[in-house]
């Protein structure tokens, strides 16, 4: 359930953040500290029983990566192969990051 937790941490992360960048008025400044808030709870919560660096390492990748991903499909940043395979080895270490943690709560589970 904490995986979750980090799951949607992040995706409210990259609202947020763009948020950040696009956002007038008061009522749009409202919904980004709404996300903000809401993100951060999230994330509190997933450190009651995850490793802190793992699951910050898990949300700030989910974060960037969307971020990039989004801009660029939706908003008009050019598209850059070398950028692309950044966030694709991004991808692969937070996956890595995430199977190395839970082998590791396993194993701890067991002793």
């Amino acid at each position: 359930m904490e995986w979750l937790y980090v799951i949607f941490s992040g995706l409210i992360e990259i609202v947020w953040v763009l948020g950040l960048k696009h956002a007038e008025g008061p009522i749009a400044w409202i919904g980004v500290a709404a996300a903000m808030l809401l993100s951060f709870w999230l994330l509190f919560k997933s450190y009651k029983k995850l490793p802190v660096g793992t699951v910050y390492a898990v949300f700030t990748g989910i974060g960037t990566a969307g971020i990039v991903m989004v801009e660029t499909l939706f908003l008009g940043e050019p598209f850059s192969l070398i950028k692309m395979l950044f966030i694709a080895l991004l991808f692969a270490g937070v996956v890595g990051l995430k199977r190395v943690t839970g082998e590791t709560e396993r194993k701890a589970e067991v002793d």
